[in-house]
Parts: structure tokens; sequence; C-alpha cells
């Protein structure tokens, strides 16, 4: 049953007084299973060719995937397919898969009347047949545990958003997530979906309360630790019931959340400090080559370590009248790339010692090349163990601060500081921005001194 290119384009269709009809035999070896035996035949109520193969793909797919189950004849197996069967048969016929109960509480009168007057005057459809009742919300939703939901949202929810996304993103955003369907099985057990209560979700709140303002107040975690898995499990539950066609389900995890205290900034590194132990010749030498060229790069680009380490080495562009470099999503279908929002996306003129050092590295970091956590870890351990970091609140991060506090007091315009950050700019976008030229002269202002040599 699987598909094979060059297949009839009109495979299963029919005409019947101009209008298309969906006509296909049961396999034999299944047909005594299969109440539609031996032929299914389902009006597509259309003239059109267009609309009929998009009708047939779905009665298609519907049928391979029942069929398939049968075949497998597992009890577990056959529920679910036919379950996904009935959607796209009722999808088929131009409505949305609704279960009775939702039926009941929530569809219109009309709503109601179209779906009891198809059957009722299409023939081929039966009264007792499966897609009467899947139109009538008859096929009920089979009972899958959080851990096969959770699966669902990644493999077919979500499976567009994560196109994007390199193979560490999709990791680091998968990680986040399960944690928190894990600690719900540990606390609750992987109860299917149907069944989480509310009662389950306080249980889940409660083990965070316990962790974030404990009665001996001493907290062992912040409160966006429990925002975070209370928030997944949240967009979990809301987006599964969704995809099934449940989308008014009450969601157990609604308006759960602990009041998040303001976030302190990381502080930046003193002008003084970048000048004086950063930048002294010898300072970061025994460092290896890549992650000092990225370092020292960060002084004067002002950009994210995972931004500069992930450059292709077409976004460094060296040989344009204003050296710069593109920092933007990595189309490559083999190594794509997202970054971090719209706004993100820029050029960033080179001055001073980022493009000394970009002038050593043409092609880029080909070491940290989606190794953005090796890169942080090594970065970080070498500044702390050469006393690099002014106070234990120092990251390499730092260096994105220091950068914007020296267009600041450099009077480097606002809009520009914005666009070379990468931050949103709060009004309607007109121009490009300004010149490369303008902003490259703008940022030789800023540029601090160095010693060839420490690049």
């Amino acid at each position: 049953m699987a598909r094979q290119k060059g297949r009839n384009p009109d495979r299963y269709l029919m005409r019947v007084g101009g209008i298309f009809r969906y006509k296909r035999r049961v396999p034999t070896n299944i047909a005594h299973r299969d109440a539609r035996s031996p032929h299914v035949r389902v009006s597509l109520k259309t003239d059109d060719v267009a609309i009929a193969r998009a009708k047939r793909d779905l009665l298609e797919a519907a049928d391979d995937a029942l069929w398939a189950s049968l075949m497998l004849d597992e009890p577990s197996d056959p529920a679910m397919a036919r379950y996904h069967a009935a959607m796209r048969r009722v999808e088929a016929l131009g409505f949305t898969y609704r279960s009775a109960h939702n039926l009941a509480l929530n569809a219109s009168i009309d709503d109601l009347l179209a779906r009891i007057d198809t059957v009722r005057e299409t023939p081929s459809i039966g009264a007792a047949s499966e897609t009467a009742r899947a139109l009538l919300g008859g096929v009920p939703t089979p009972p899958t545990t959080i851990s096969q939901a959770f699966d669902i949202y990644v493999d077919e929810i979500v499976a567009d958003e994560l196109l994007g996304k390199s193979a560490v993103q999709k990791a680091q955003w998968k990680k986040v997530k399960q944690r928190a369907v894990n600690n719900f099985v540990q606390l609750v057990g992987d109860k299917a979906m149907t069944e989480i209560s509310r009662d389950d979700a306080m249980r889940i709140y409660r083990h965070w309360l316990l962790r974030i303002a404990p009665k001996d107040g001493r907290p062992t975690h912040s409160a966006s630790s429990g925002n975070r898995d209370l928030g997944n499990l949240r967009v979990l539950y809301e987006a599964y019931f969704a995809h099934v066609g449940e989308p008014d389900r009450q969601n157990p995890f609604a308006r759960l959340s602990f009041l998040a205290k303001r976030k302190r900034s990381r502080p930046p590194f003193p002008t003084s400090w970048i000048v004086g132990k950063i930048m002294k010749p010898g300072a970061l030498a025994t460092m290896n080559d890549e992650a000092r060229g990225i370092a020292l790069a960060l002084i004067e680009t002002g950009a994210r370590p995972s931004e500069l380490c992930n450059l292709h080495p077409s976004a460094i562009r060296l040989s344009s009248a204003i050296p710069h470099l593109a920092i933007e999503p990595r189309d490559d279908p083999d190594d794509p790339r997202e970054i971090k929002t719209a706004s993100s996306e820029r050029l960033v003129p080179l001055v001073g010692v980022a493009l000394a050092v970009f002038e050593k590295h043409r092609e880029g970091f080909p070491r940290y090349r989606n190794r953005e956590n090796d890169l942080s870890a090594t970065l970080n351990k070498y500044f702390r163990e050469n006393r690099l970091f002014p106070s234990p609140a120092h990251k390499i991060y730092s260096f994105r601060h220091s950068f914007e506090d020296r267009m600041k007091e450099g009077n480097l315009d606002e809009e520009l500081r914005r666009l070379l950050m990468g931050h949103t700019i709060e009004r309607p976008k007109y121009g490009a921005g300004g010149s490369l030229k303008w902003r490259h002269d703008e940022l030789r202002r800023i540029a601090l001194p160095f010693d060839p040599s420490i690049v």
C-alpha cells in the first residue's frame, strides 16, 4: 500500500453524473474484517478534479492506515488507525472530526444538521458505516499516554516548526520539553491523556512549589524552572487535543504558574578590564586558536557566541567594500540553523580586533560549528581559571553587554545600537537601517586599540 512514483493521478476516482466518486476494492485478505467490502464507495461531492484528488488522498491514506492495522491484528494499533482514518474521512467530506461529547457540548445546530444530512443523503455511506460514525463523532479517542502524545507532538504537530533548526538546536528544544514529560511520568505515571486531571496538574505544581518556596526558606530552584515545566505540559495538552479534534477541551494545567522575580542581567566587562586584562598580550595565549578568535571577535561585534561559532564561510564577507558579517539563518537542507529571532538577522561591520580575527579565520570556526555548548564551556572555564572575570557574576555573555554600553557611551544612534545588537525596533520598519559604510564609520569611533600579536 506504499505510494509509488508515477502512479495514476486519478486512481480510485470515477465520475457519476459529472460528480467524482472514490471507489476502491478492499484487500481480499481482510475483506471479512471491513464491513464496506468488497468496495469502498464515497461521493466526493465535487466536479473539480483537483478538489477530488485532494479528497481522494485523504481517504486513500485513511484506508491504508486502517487496512494496515487490520493486517497487524494488534489490540492498540487498530484503535489509533481507526481514529485517524475517521478524521481523514470527515475531512474529505468537508467537515472537521469532533468527538460525540464535543459535538454535544459545542456544535451548532447547523453543523449537526449538516452532518446528519450528509449521512442521510449519501447512499454510499450508510447509517451504520465507519464514515457515518466518524461524521457523528462515534469513533472514540484512543487511550494515548502522555509519552505517546509527546512523540506525536514532536513528529506530527510541530514537525514543520523544527525544519530550520540544526541538530543541536532540535536536541536542546526537545530536551527541555522532554524533561516536563519525564517529571510528570515520574510523579504521576504515564497516564492516558484523556485521564489527566486537575489533581494530577496540582501534583506537578506542588512538586515545584516545594522547591521554589520551601517552608525552610531555602529554595533549590527558580520560579522559571517550574513555569517552564507547567507551561510545556499546558502547551502539549492543548496542542494534542486540538490535533485530535477536541480544541475546546478543558486544560488541567491552565492558570498554574509561579511569580517570577525580575531576572538580573549579566554585568558588562568594564572597558578598562577588556583593554588591560583580556586584550593584554599573553592573556589568551594558551587558549586554542579558534576559541581565542571567537572571544576576541565578541569584543567588537556584540554578537552572541553561538552566532559567531556557527558562521558559514559565505557569511564572512571580507571582500566586500565594507568587510562585514551576515548573521542570518542557514538554509542549507543538510545543515540548517535558526537564529534567535527575526530581528537577530543583521549585517555587522568588522572593525578593530574583530576584523583582524576574521582576516585570520576566513572560513570561520569549524571546530565549534554546531557545538556552541562546547564553546561556552571552554571559554568560561578558561576565563575562570585565568582570573579574567572581574567577578563571579560575569560570564562570556558579558562581552555583549559591554558592547552595548560602549555604543551608548559613544553616543551612537539608538536605532543603530538596536540593529547591531539584533534587538527589535519598536516602530514600522522603513529603509535598511543605514548604509554599511555609516554603520562601519560609527563603530570605528568606539573600536578599542589592540596589539596584533594577541590574535
